[in-house]
């Protein structure tokens, strides 16, 4: 960390911070949480994977909406750290108030998990864009990967603090049930989400700005307008705004449903946790391996290598059978997972201009979540026609595939494109 600047180091340290998140409750604990709570309660296994999956949904769809929006208001000055800020403690406090609701409530339990992940994901948005302002173009791969890389690395901590309570509890170790632990695993994560957020909220400050001007509410939505009607001029931000459309969906259901889908496999609990562990121990440094050869060998190569890593991914879990097939997989995508999503967001900051990163992260991130619309409803609807929950994890092998060919057609990136248009 000794190459990076302060102002570098403190925005790499959120991915530290808020992958807690990532790990925890989107990935692990409240997924078998909820699993376990719906069970309980008289709801199948196909059914309660597919009310998560329309749950998620539900979450991206909101955010897509606001997104674009928000990013446009937050391009004026002094204002993304304060929108970065409301996201940021909301999904805090939602995190920690999943903690306090009854087990059996399975229901609110994804109300809650709903405004978190809204929090989480909004936060994210004004995060993203303020890689340009922390970074210089030059250092853009590197350092977007080094913030995957140490949030991989960073959620290991918490996730072995409540993954040992979790098993010392189901042990009969610890005083308490297995759904106390859980709960606090979930004060533990937003307890280590909060306190590795100050060096950002610190050190880090929107250096690129539009000044502010009177109706800027107005002002912004004229704006954000124009940006839509003349966005498709600029083919080579269009064309990997579509690419990144399809093949970032596969990548994101497969994180957020990985778990729920190996429960439906019969894969126990504690497997599934030790797993995940290692997915993200593996993850770390394949992140940061991936920005060292996109230096060397472009990033828009090593995206071609994350998406076909994929596309195997999705075809492997369609014949999985053993817990011996899940670890398989699991490496798999910790080889490609970070790498893929750190690239993508250094590649389209090399494409967009400074003084409006807000806006244009926003749009990123309504192709982002939009495809995270498409892929869990497609996985939901498919486990319950066919019965079967692999049907649904091969079935995003079409979205990889789009994906991967429509990069094709995308230039790289050379100098900021769009910041030398009319647009701006």
């Amino acid at each position: 960390m000794k190459r990076f600047s302060k102002e570098e180091s403190s925005w790499i340290f959120y991915d530290w911070a808020n992958s807690a998140y990532s790990i925890i409750i989107s990935t692990a604990v409240f997924p078998l949480f909820y699993k376990a709570a719906a069970t309980n309660a008289g709801v199948s296994a196909a059914d309660s994977t597919a009310y998560l999956g329309y749950t998620i949904a539900i979450a991206t769809f909101i955010l897509a909406m606001i997104g674009p929006i928000l990013g446009t208001i937050a391009d004026y000055e002094g204002y993304k750290k304060k929108f970065f800020s409301f996201f940021f403690a909301l999904g805090v406090t939602f995190t920690a108030l999943l903690a306090f609701v009854p087990s059996d409530q399975w229901l609110l339990l994804l109300i809650f998990y709903t405004v978190a992940a809204v929090g989480s994901a909004g936060s994210n948005v004004f995060y993203d864009a303020f890689l340009t302002d922390v970074t210089t173009e030059e250092r853009m791969n590197r350092v977007s990967s080094r913030g995957f890389g140490f949030g991989y690395i960073g959620s290991t901590i918490p996730f072995i603090i409540s993954i040992a309570i979790i098993i010392l509890s189901q042990n009969g170790i610890l005083p308490f049930s297995v759904t106390v632990a859980s709960k606090i695993a979930f004060v533990i994560t937003a307890l280590w989400w909060g306190l590795f957020t100050i060096p950002l909220i610190k050190n880090v400050h929107q250096r690129y700005f539009i000044q502010r001007e009177e109706n800027a509410v107005a002002r912004s939505f004229k704006r954000l307008g124009k940006t839509m009607k003349e966005i498709r001029k600029y083919r080579a931000l269009f064309l990997f705004l579509l690419a990144y459309f399809f093949y970032i969906d596969g990548v994101g259901t497969i994180i957020t449903m990985s778990t729920a889908y190996g429960s439906d496999l019969g894969i126990t609990s504690t497997n599934l946790l030790i797993i995940l562990f290692v997915t993200q121990v593996v993850a770390g440094p394949f992140a940061i391996l991936y920005g060292r050869l996109a230096e060397r060998f472009t990033g828009k190569k090593m995206l071609y290598v994350g998406i076909c890593v994929y596309i195997i991914v999705c075809i492997y879990a369609y014949f999985l059978e053993t817990t011996m097939d899940f670890w398989i997989l699991a490496m798999l995508v910790a080889s490609s997972q970070g790498g893929i999503q750190a690239l993508s967001r250094a590649y389209f900051a090399k494409l967009i201009p400074k003084k409006n990163a807000n806006e244009f992260f926003g749009f990123y991130n309504i192709f982002g979540k939009f495809a995270s619309i498409l892929g869990p409803l497609l996985v939901a609807v498919t486990a319950q026609v066919t019965g079967a929950s692999n049907s649904g994890v091969f079935s995003l092998v079409i979205l990889f595939i789009i994906g991967i060919v429509v990069l094709a057609f995308v230039p790289e990136p050379k100098g900021n494109e769009v910041e030398k248009s009319a647009i701006v």
